[in-house]
């Protein structure tokens, strides 16, 4: 639904990330650089910003 602020696993901060990586993932930037570049090292931290799904418009549109 909404990226999470912190890391389900470890609890770094890592909402205030997402739409920048989101941006330059769809400039056609290699996934890797930029979370390299964002200072995202761990796995568990990658792993929440590469499987997010962004699913808030389809929802709202069953809003009653």
């Amino acid at each position: 639904m909404i990226i999470p602020v912190r890391c389900f696993t470890c609890g770094s901060v890592i909402g205030d990330l997402y739409y920048r990586f989101e941006e330059e993932v769809k400039k056609g930037r290699d996934p890797k650089e930029v979370l390299d570049e964002l200072g995202v090292k761990r796995y568990c931290c990658r792993r929440m910003l590469l499987s997010h799904v962004e699913l808030i418009d389809e929802i709202m549109r069953y809003k009653v």
